[in-house]
């Protein structure tokens, strides 16, 4: 397995919009292993294929406090959702910033796992909200798009002042 490079906002490759995976093969597992050890490095609870650079539909979940619930999604769809909430979120591409965003709070999920094998999976709370935020980025969208015009302004000018300091 292997540590990947994540991107980092305001990176033009996130926006790519990722396209279904048309077979579940040995690379496609070999990528949902490579973005679990990624994930637990970083250390985060959410990431998906596009955030390394990887434009296909595969995204891995871990929202548990041990770390061993991990969840593969391979073309995933949200086929129902209800509710909604509000909820600070992270992002391994926005490192440090954390906003409040507005979710459903349920969801249903349809995917194949890392088998190729359809399954269904309903979500609520943190578990919800990380799939959406993941699903997003499949579909070319980061987190902080969900925010008002100027905190946008805002954070790319500190992301950008944060990038010229480590040069």
């Amino acid at each position: 397995m292997a540590i990947l490079k994540i991107l980092q906002y305001p990176d033009e490759r996130l926006h790519k919009v990722a396209r279904k995976v048309e077979r579940v093969d040995e690379a496609t597992r070999r990528l949902a292993r490579d973005m679990a050890e990624t994930m637990y490095a970083a250390p985060g609870v959410g990431l998906a294929a596009t955030q390394v650079d990887m434009h296909i539909q595969v995204i891995v979940v871990d929202v548990s406090e041990t770390h061993n619930q991990l969840k593969i999604f391979i073309n995933p769809e949200i086929i129902a959702f209800s509710g909604e909430e509000e909820s600070e979120e992270g992002c391994l591409s926005v490192p440090g910033i954390y906003e409040k965003v507005r979710r459903a709070e349920k969801v249903t999920v349809r995917a194949l796992d890392e088998k190729g094998e359809p399954f269904t999976l309903e979500a609520e709370g943190y578990l919800a909200v990380c799939i959406q935020h993941e699903i997003d980025h499949l579909r070319g969208k980061v987190f902080v798009e969900y925010l008002s015009q100027l905190k946008q302004i805002r954070l790319r000018a500190k992301l950008k002042k944060r990038l010229r300091e480590t040069m």
